[in-house]
């Protein structure tokens, strides 16, 4: 008797322990459900988990506690564009087909997504909101990438207001009225987007696992948000400027909305099964500056308790234009109440999610899994590997950055420059006078990340033209 619940009690922990095994088997049984919400523009300081004390964000707050918080898993580029395209195919941007901000370039037919790895698992892909690396009759639009639907924005112009009089649906466009661009309208479409969002949830939670991709444009500009919103009464009686109280108004709406999808797991009973991520897109910009505030009033680039500022910001490759908040959850496989020192970025997310799920890994992925950093090595069957170097490049910047070592390279200056991030985050001292051998390693393998860029493709621009018009209209690096 006493041997038979022997042999019970292993076969017991050999159950729940299964999934927790390495790359193949992990997941094996019960895939999980994995939910990832990208937050246009939110900076790495500003919400409450990351020390913020002027937006109001406590589902963020309350799902990073339930998890973990990375503190070093940067942005795959300064912009939404090469962003999105290093988050999605796994790929720097040396590599990639996505490495400027004009909005409508588009991935190849042959990269791959997230959705492609993920699909053939039996897994539901949808997204809902700024799509971005692949306007319409293109070879980079979702639906041609592993998305059973993506609702919202194709090309990064067209959103570029909130009350566009249409969205789009797998390249087909559904009508909103009373719209007709601009920052007023009868429909705002983030009400719209994050319904559908939350219905895709809800009709796929009992049929198998699926993969929510979430990239929500607020609180990207231009600033507008109905007067009814519950969050607008917040910041009324703040002494900031309107457009501080809009995008601050925005930040706690897409706080809130992140508290229903959170409600909406624990209503389906499917929160321990569900692996939720959120971070911002890219580095803060110094917005709302003044001579108070000059890193901008929410200071998304200053830590509030120290005073250490990041260098530089959106659009620039100084180490403040890849910093964003990330935090991770999931209930009974991530331990809660941790933060993650591990230096990684975007194309980690890929392999990441490939481990999780046991997906094949593309072969051309620059990323690496941070799966035992998630939930332990332990756990993960494995110790967590490391990185040789990030590396970025934009227009004309290029940054590449071992360990603490982080080198520069600017449109300005012919001349890289070298920080020395453990004795100078802020990047102020240049000491690649000081340092020409660990410089000379940094520009060989800064040598070695880049190729030329190949570019997707369009068959005809006609729509693509037509989204763009319907934006709010600002710039393409907006």
């Amino acid at each position: 008797m006493n041997q038979m619940k022997i042999i019970f009690s292993v076969l017991l922990a050999a159950s729940c322990l299964s999934g927790f095994v390495g790359n193949a088997s992990f997941g094996a049984e019960v895939k999980p459900n994995i939910i990832y919400i990208v937050s246009d523009e939110i900076a790495y300081f500003e919400p409450g988990f990351m020390g913020g004390t002027d937006l109001h964000t406590p589902n963020l707050d309350r799902l990073a506690a339930s998890g973990v918080i990375f503190r070093n898993l940067l942005s795959g580029g300064p912009n939404c564009a090469p962003a999105r395209g290093a988050l999605l195919t796994g790929k720097h941007s040396g590599h990639g087909s996505v490495r400027e901000n004009s909005g409508d370039n588009a991935i190849r037919a042959d990269e791959k997504t997230i959705g492609d790895v993920l699909k053939p698992l039996g897994y539901a892909v949808g997204g809902f909101g700024k799509w971005g690396i692949g306007g319409r009759d293109s070879t980079g639009v979702p639906e041609k990438h592993g998305f059973d639907v993506f609702f919202g924005y194709y090309d990064q112009v067209h959103a570029h207001t909130f009350y566009p009089p249409y969205l789009i649906r797998n390249s087909e466009e559904v009508p909103l009225p009373g719209n007709h661009g601009g920052t007023q309208g009868q429909t705002y479409s983030q009400y719209l987007i994050h319904d559908a969002a939350l219905k895709f949830i809800r009709e796929n939670s009992g049929k198998g696992p699926f993969f929510a991709y979430l990239p929500y444009t607020p609180p990207h500009g231009p600033f507008a948000i109905p007067d009814t919103d519950p969050a607008v009464a917040l910041y009324q009686d703040k002494p900031w400027s309107k457009d501080a109280r809009l995008y601050a108004a925005m930040v706690t709406m897409m706080d809130r909305e992140v508290g229903e999808v959170l409600a909406l797991l624990k209503e389906l009973n499917i929160e321990s099964n569900t692996l939720v991520l959120f971070s911002g897109d890219n580095g803060s910009a110094d917005r709302f500056a003044d001579k108070d505030h000059p890193r901008g009033l929410f200071g998304g680039n200053k830590d509030p308790k120290t005073g250490v500022e990041y260098r530089g910001g959106k659009g620039d490759l100084y180490e403040g234009a890849l910093r964003v908040p990330f935090a991770a959850s999931w209930p009974g496989k991530i331990a809660p109440g941790r933060v993650s020192e591990f230096l990684g970025y975007f194309p980690d997310v890929l392999p990441t999610l490939a481990e999780v799920t046991g997906a094949k890994v593309p072969s051309e992925v620059d990323g690496l899994s941070f799966l035992p950093e998630l939930i332990g090595e332990k756990a993960a069957g494995r110790k967590q590997a490391q990185h040789d170097y990030l590396y970025w490049e934009f227009q004309k910047w290029t940054a590449i950055r071992q360990g603490n070592w982080r080198a520069v390279k600017t449109p300005k200056n012919s001349d890289w420059e070298l920080y020395d991030l453990a004795s100078d985050p802020s990047e102020a001292k240049n000491v690649a006078a000081r340092h020409p051998d660990i410089l000379a390693k940094l520009q060989a393998q800064a040598k070695q990340a880049h190729e030329p860029m190949r570019r997707g493709t369009y068959s005809t621009r006609e729509r693509e033209d037509r989204d763009r018009r319907h934006s709010g209209g600002a710039g393409a690096g907006e």
